[in-house]
């Protein structure tokens, strides 16, 4: 029950048509509709209703509550989903959208999006076609695969891959690669989820041929090796390498069919086949990183993969997607599976992937447009004259004497779960502030702009890195971004 003081509190909140007059809040009338101004006013009201209940507000100030209702107001006005820079100097960055797409994949998402478009009709044959027809011949050439399908992550081509194929039976896994990705998805929760039998083998840090050998049964479907594209582990450890789990598979596999001749039956149903998950997808080799280069999917399939799955927007440079590449057999039976249509791409999501691939067509060509990649394999002595332009774009427009702004060595990161061990030399503007702070400064670059600017934070300094910005207009962004918070301290 409300206190006395509970009680004169809410008699003092101010009534919807009060507010609804105030001069903070008729300004929203020229881009709000009223229901939407007169709902955000109660949600205000009763949110001050709900603290006073209790007990964290005790004092009622209608202009503070009108105050509300206008940021509120500018919220429903500004896009949620909209650009930022990213002078973080992480490439891939997971909450930021991941890879940018080359121009080649804007332009194509544009054309496509802006009319009709032959998603499911092929002008050949003048009839209906397959969405999966615009990509899969190019991710066959790239990959030496014999067929492919896209879905719209690589989580959900894990799925579905466990589902078809080991569900109702056992897949085996090292213990060393059961992964948590983003978001604390992990293998086993998948495994779970497919209504397959994870079998454990092998310890931590180290697996060997005889474990997975051990491990086989009956009802053993799967052979399944992930890919650690997001950590490694060093020291005292070993693992198996797909050569070796095709070998394993094919000795089960001729066993199972003499077993099956044995007994009357042309041959074994039921095969264990040997599927990847490699995750990060790299198309081309990143020599640049020596030892720790992803390894690519092409060099899966030749390995001897059965199927092998990886996203379209880590180190391919291209939208979210899920790709799942191998034989025909099992492609097949993914595209009759049910998930298929329930994870399928968008026109626009295609349109991006396949413009992608064609560039990987000329490998050159793709290291120079593809803005992940370009990013990731250009050398610092070339990032230093960015980073020295930046800085003195900032110098130039900030008020003398507020900051001290520099060029210093940095390290950049891949991001998005690839080349864990990886620094990546790189050269950042470094500003330290003489006015303000680093972190009010940080905050409003993020905060209190339509265009956010994404920076580090380093020792009570901003760093912006020139790395993953992506051309001289962005400069001139980070530079008002700044120079408008020092004109907020005046």
């Amino acid at each position: 029950m409300a206190t006395t003081e509970q009680q004169s509190l809410l008699r003092s909140l101010p009534q919807v048509e009060e507010l609804l007059h105030h001069a903070h809040v008729t300004p929203l009338e020229k881009d709000l509709p009223r229901v939407s101004i007169v709902e955000t006013v109660r949600a205000v009201i009763n949110d001050a209703r709900q603290g006073i209940l209790a007990g964290a507000v005790t004092c009622v100030d209608a202009d503070a509550l009108a105050a509300q209702v206008h940021l509120r107001g500018l919220a429903l006005r500004r896009a949620s989903l909209r650009r930022v820079v990213n002078a973080s100097g992480v490439i891939i960055h997971t909450n930021l959208g991941r890879s940018v797409l080359a121009k080649p994949a804007v332009d194509a998402v544009n054309d496509v999006a802006r009319g009709y478009s032959t998603l499911e009709y092929s002008t050949d044959a003048m009839a209906r076609g397959s969405r999966h027809d615009h990509c899969e011949q190019l991710i066959c050439t790239l990959t030496g695969a014999e067929a492919a399908i896209a879905v719209n992550n690589n989580a959900a081509a894990v799925m579905m891959v466990l589902a078809e194929f080991a569900q109702g039976h056992e897949a085996v896994v090292s213990r060393g690669e059961q992964v948590e990705i983003g978001g604390s998805f992990r293998i086993p929760d998948i495994m779970a989820q497919s209504h397959a039998t994870m079998v454990e083998v092998g310890a931590t840090n180290k697996t060997h041929p005889i474990d997975y050998e051990r491990a086989l049964s009956p009802a053993t479907s799967m052979l399944l090796k992930v890919h650690t594209s997001n950590y490694r582990m060093i020291g005292f450890t070993e693992s198996v390498s797909i050569k070796e789990l095709r070998h394993i598979a094919d000795a089960e596999n001729a066993r199972r069919d003499a077993a099956a001749q044995a007994a009357g039956r042309p041959g074994s149903a039921d095969r264990v086949m040997v599927y990847e998950d490699q995750g990060s997808g790299a198309f081309i080799r990143l020599d640049c990183f020596g030892e720790y280069a992803e390894p690519t999917v092409a060099e899966s399939v030749k390995q001897g993969v059965d199927l092998v799955s990886f996203s379209g927007d880590k180190l391919l440079g291209g939208p979210q997607a899920g790709i799942v590449v191998g034989r025909k057999e099992f492609i097949d039976r993914l595209k009759k599976n049910p998930l298929a249509r329930a994870m399928r791409l968008d026109k626009m999501t295609l349109a991006a992937l396949e413009a992608t691939l064609r560039l990987y067509l000329d490998p050159e060509r793709a290291l120079r447009e593809i803005p992940t990649l370009a990013m990731l394999s250009t050398p610092a002595d070339q990032i230093r004259p960015r980073a020295e332009a930046l800085a003195a774009a900032i110098q130039a427009t900030l008020p003398q004497g507020c900051a001290e702004v520099t060029v210093v060595p940095e390290i950049s990161r891949a991001g998005g779960g690839a080349l864990p061990m990886c620094d990546i030399p790189t050269f950042v503007a470094r500003v330290r502030f003489l006015q303000g702070t680093a972190l009010d400064c940080n905050r409003h670059l993020i905060s209190e702009r339509d265009l956010p600017v994404i920076g580090r934070l380093s020792h009570d300094t901003l760093l912006f890195d020139a790395r993953t910005l992506l051309n001289t207009d962005e400069y001139k962004e980070v530079a008002l971004a700044l120079a408008e918070y020092f004109s907020t301290l005046i």
